[in-house]
């Protein structure tokens, strides 16, 4: 399995330790043919993408995609900010990015008082005092992501169930039908065995794998997810950003008819 693109990697622009041009050279030398630039969003309290950086972002994407020849794609790692699946990317920010990942992080400004206690601090005070999430969460988590799906141009969920435990089949009932992949992410074990295993056979979901890079020598790493994979009879047809395939993202489709 040979990693065609990798498109979830950070800088310092949210929390990566190295440059766009760094991520990019360590792109290069592993042979990818695309790497997106996905710094998180921007309702990020400690490590958000400020808006008025976006010149010098989307600048040195520019000029690292000259430099080593390859598309170094302008990306997002935007939040859901509660169940109702609002994204902290809106429609006046579409035209300056290529890339649309979508996930759930803690240390974000939620869209109301309730998500903040439910949907923020629910999943945070479930992680630590429970050990099975309760069924409220699971519906509350399971919610918020395919309203998030249904109501933004996402490309891919990130980490899906990484600290928001779902349904992990609807979900990727929901992203099959809107054109949305789900993440295989080497970083974070989010997935289990079982809860990938019947995505593959309940649904007709589709995968990307990505590295979620914060530093350059993580640029393309796929072990956590090669290892997962090693266990289950996986259909690899279904990943669609390896053996040289690229995936067709939903938002660059969507933004043809804006």
């Amino acid at each position: 399995m040979i990693l065609t693109a990798d498109y979830h990697t950070h800088t310092p622009y949210s929390h990566g330790k190295n440059t766009v041009e760094e991520n990019a050279a360590a792109a290069a030398l592993q042979g990818l043919k695309q790497i997106a630039i996905t710094d998180h969003g921007f309702t990020h309290v400690a490590f958000g993408l400020k808006r008025k950086d976006m010149p010098s972002y989307i600048q040195e994407c520019k000029q690292a995609s000259l430099k080593h020849g390859m598309d170094v794609l302008v990306g997002i790692e935007a939040n859901i900010l509660g169940e109702s699946g609002k994204s902290d990317l809106t429609d006046k920010d579409f035209e300056n990015f290529d890339v649309y990942l979508c996930g759930y992080h803690i240390c974000v400004w939620y869209d109301k008082l309730s998500d903040w206690s439910m949907y923020g601090c629910g999943n945070l005070l479930s992680r630590k005092f429970r050990k099975q999430p309760s069924d409220s969460t699971l519906r509350r988590n399971t919610k918020a992501y395919i309203n998030a799906i249904k109501n933004n141009p996402i490309d891919a969920v990130t980490h899906l169930n990484f600290c928001a435990p779902a349904d992990a089949v609807e979900v990727a009932k929901c992203a099959a039908d809107y054109g949305t992949y789900i993440e295989l992410n080497s970083k974070k074990r989010h997935l289990t065995d079982e809860e990938l295993n019947d995505i593959v056979q309940k649904t007709q979901a589709r995968f990307i794998i990505d590295s979620d890079a914060h530093s350059a020598d993580r640029v393309g790493d796929k072990k956590i997810v090669e290892e997962q994979l090693s266990r289950l009879s996986f259909p690899m047809d279904r990943i669609d950003n390896i053996d040289g395939r690229f995936p067709v993202f939903r938002f660059a489709e969507f933004k043809k008819h804006l």
